[in-house]
């Protein structure tokens, strides 16, 4: 006899596929067959993973140009937002207007 209804007599309150009292789903051949090929895929991606395309000595430093390149490109970008300087000299020079010098 099914748990369920032995609990509850008019049956599952609330979702009947979730919760403690859950309908279990019945496994079918679909399930079977999807589930082997997820497994068997990922067992393909594991086996390409675990080969590198490159050894060590070719890994190391082989983006050190494009990262420095594209670091030069965000420094470019930054100083381009950022304004130019401003001196007290170009803010204050039309008061130099009855400046003279004495000696």
């Amino acid at each position: 006899m099914f748990l369920t209804l032995a609990l509850f007599r008019k049956g599952i309150p609330g979702k009947q596929w979730i919760g403690k009292y859950r309908r279990p789903r019945p496994v079918t051949w679909q399930m079977k067959r999807n589930m082997l090929v997820h497994l068997e895929r990922e067992a393909e991606n594991e086996y390409w993973l675990s080969r590198p395309y490159m050894n060590l000595e070719q890994e190391r430093g082989h983006a050190a140009q494009r990262r420095n390149m594209m670091w030069m490109k965000i420094k470019a970008e930054r100083q381009a937002k950022f304004p130019e300087h401003k001196y007290i000299a170009d803010h204050l020079n039309h008061l130099n207007t009855t400046k003279t010098w004495s000696s």
